[in-house]
C-alpha cells in the first residue's frame, strides 16, 4: 500500500534539514511515498524548498497563510508566481481565512485570499484551503472563484452538512489526525456523507496528533497510515481499497501519474 500526505510542514517538524530529510525517510518507510510540503510563508517556502526539491515524492504548494496578512513579503504576489514556475510545485497554498486568532483585519485576509484564487486560476493549479471559524465567507467566496482546478478544503473542521453544500464545486475535503478522535463526530459524519472520490488524507504535522500517537510531542508523516486506518473502520472498507482511492483522488487533484 502507497500512502499519499497531502498536507505537511515538513520545516515545522524540524529546522536541521538532515532532521527534514530522516522524516521523510521514516515517512517512506513507513508507505508514506508522496508528500504535499506546505509552508505557511515565502520565508519558509524559500528555507524549505531547497533542501526537498530533489527529492522523489515530494511535492511541494506555494502560497501565504492567513497568519501572514499584516506581512506577506515584499512583492509577494511576483514571488508566489515565480515560486509556481518551479519543479514539483503543485498546488497555491495553504491560503484561506483565519477569523479565530483574528489575523489583520477580515477586509485584508479576504484580499490575500482571493488573490491567490486568481493565481490558481491563471497558473491552473488547485487551491489549498485553510478554514478556522470563517466557513461561510470562505463558502461565498468560493462559490464566486474556485479555480478550475478545484480546491482542498485542508485539516477539515466543518460539518457534513456544510460539505454537502460544497459537493457542486470542485472541491475535495482533506482529513488529518483529529479523525481519529472519539468525540470528533461531525467529521465522523461528514465522511459518511461525501463521495469516496472527494476524500483525501493528511497529517497536517507537526499538529493534529493521531490518537493513537497522543503520548508524542508532534505529528510526523509516517503517523499517516493511522488516520487510514481509523478511516477505514468509519467506512466500513478495506483499507487497502480505501488506500488506493486515496491515492487515486490525491494524485487527479494534484495532476500527478498514479505510478
Amino acid at each position: 500500500m502507497q500512502f499519499f500526505d497531502t498536507h505537511a510542514h515538513i520545516g515545522l517538524i524540524y529546522d536541521d534539514p538532515i532532521e527534514q530529510l530522516r522524516v521523510i525517510q521514516k515517512a517512506k518507510q513507513a508507505g508514506v511515498t508522496r508528500i504535499v510540503s506546505i509552508n505557511n510563508s515565502l520565508h519558509d517556502f524559500a528555507r524549505v524548498y531547497p533542501t526537498l526539491k530533489n527529492i522523489p515524492g515530494i511535492y511541494h504548494a506555494c502560497g501565504v497563510a492567513p497568519s501572514e496578512v499584516t506581512s506577506p513579503g515584499a512583492n509577494y504576489l511576483t514571488t508566489i508566481e515565480e515560486n509556481l514556475k518551479l519543479p514539483n510545485v503543485v498546488a497555491v497554498g495553504e491560503t484561506g481565512l483565519d477569523y479565530y486568532k483574528q489575523f489583520g483585519d477580515k477586509r485584508s485576509q479576504i484580499e490575500l485570499f482571493i488573490q491567490q484564487l486568481e493565481l490558481a486560476q491563471k497558473h491552473n493549479l488547485p487551491v489549498i484551503i485553510h478554514n478556522r471559524d470563517a466557513g461561510k465567507d470562505v463558502y461565498d467566496i468560493l462559490k464566486q472563484r474556485i479555480p478550475d482546478s478545484g480546491a482542498i478544503l485542508h485539516c477539515y473542521s466543518e460539518n457534513a452538512e456544510y460539505a454537502k453544500n460544497c459537493l457542486d464545486m470542485n472541491i475535495y475535503f482533506s482529513f488529518a489526525g483529529n479523525l481519529t478522535y472519539r468525540n470528533a463526530r461531525n467529521l465522523h459524519e461528514t465522511v459518511l456523507n461525501v463521495p469516496i472520490d472527494r476524500i483525501l488524507i493528511e497529517t497536517e504535522s507537526p499538529f493534529m496528533i493521531p490518537s493513537e500517537f497522543r503520548e508524542k510531542k508532534r505529528t510526523m508523516p509516517e503517523y499517516l497510515p493511522s488516520t487510514a486506518k481509523f478511516l477505514a473502520e468509519i467506512l466500513d472498507m478495506d483499507l487497502e481499497e480505501l488506500t488506493a482511492q486515496l491515492w487515486k483522488n490525491s494524485c487527479k487533484v494534484f495532476k500527478l501519474p498514479e505510478a
